[in-house]
């Protein structure tokens, strides 16, 4: 009878264990969930290295960015290093980014694809807000080939936060 009682014992233990991982791995999710205001607005700021999130014109984080690896200046083309200036918007999330998490931005806009043909360069694309890499691990600032980069445990909140068609202004 002890014998019963110490395995059936042991078993329980086992389970409860096993559901007590299983919790605790979704408590660490990468997906969270964010109950504030809407944000209906986003702001770059390049030269300060800073993203800003507002709720009309209340602002409700501010977060420190890394750029594009040569980040001074608008995006001309594909390539350059450069994280673009001037109107865009969210325009799709990618769970399964290799830098964590990203939000897409609406790069190239007419204007871009305009001034990217002139220098008879493609514009290129793919340009988003992402979590981070081995190079950012590094310690190297302003290493991404045109994105806005900040840490992995930051992204997720923006991910949370922001919605597909959220307006973003990048500015020099």
């Amino acid at each position: 009878m002890k014998r019963r009682v110490l395995i059936l014992s042991g078993f329980a233990s086992a389970i409860v264990s096993a559901c007590t991982k299983e919790i605790s791995s979704t408590s660490e999710s990468k997906f969270k969930t964010y109950l504030g205001p809407e944000v209906t607005y986003i702001i770059v700021n390049k030269s300060e290295r800073r993203m800003f999130f507002f709720h009309n014109y209340t602002m409700l984080k501010k977060y420190k960015i890394d750029l594009g690896f040569s980040p001074v200046g608008d995006k001309y083309y594909e390539g350059d290093g450069k994280t673009p200036e001037g109107n865009y918007f969210i325009n799709r999330k990618n769970p399964y980014s290799k830098f964590h998490l990203s939000i897409g931005i609406s790069y190239p806009n007419e204007r871009d694809r305009a001034e990217a043909a002139t220098l008879g360069k493609p514009p290129g694309g793919d340009i988003f807000i992402h979590g981070e890499s081995d190079r950012r691990k590094l310690g190297r600032n302003d290493w991404t080939w045109g994105c806005i980069s900040v840490p992995n445990r930051e992204i997720e909140e923006i991910y949370s936060m922001v919605k597909n068609g959220t307006p973003i202004k990048i500015n020099p």
